[in-house]
């Protein structure tokens, strides 16, 4: 009776460990729609721009998912580059626009980064600017040309 008592509960602890086992797996049938978001160009290049000159330029984006893109955030690395982004939700198969503009009156390299965050699959792009802003040339003083002499001190 022992034995067979024995037997028993062994049974039922491997019973035990299997539905657990079956429990702890994830449901491979359900499909969850999400959002991802899929960029037209990761980095635009200004060129050559004169200082002054146009520091605009956008990045267009398509929502490739199944559910609503929501971009929750656009940082720049550096306060001279400012980002703008839609509010709101872009649903699937629906493109949108982040337009970044510049500030040309820093003379030098360009090389920033804009960081997009969103409740995409992807929910972390980092797209970048590069260029070379040129000093502005300088104008040449006018020419005397009144016809009155030169005084010369």
């Amino acid at each position: 009776m022992k034995k067979v008592f024995s037997v028993l509960i062994l049974v039922a602890f491997v019973f035990a460990g299997v539905a657990q086992n079956d429990a702890a797996k994830p449901k491979k049938n359900k499909k969850v729609k999400t959002p991802e978001i899929t960029f037209v160009k990761l980095v635009h290049d200004y060129g050559q721009v004169e200082q002054g000159g146009n520091g605009e330029c956008e990045f267009e984006f398509k929502n490739t998912g199944k559910a609503d893109l929501i971009l929750t955030n656009c940082r720049s690395s550096c306060g001279c580059t400012v980002p703008s982004w839609p509010k709101d939700p872009i649903p699937a198969g629906k493109k949108g626009v982040i337009k970044v503009k510049y500030n040309t009156q820093r003379i030098g390299q360009i090389n920033k980064t804009i960081t997009v965050e969103s409740n995409a699959v992807n929910d972390r792009v980092v797209l970048k600017i590069t260029g070379n802003v040129n000093a502005k040339p300088t104008e040449a003083a006018p020419e005397n040309n009144s016809g009155a002499p030169k005084v010369n001190n």
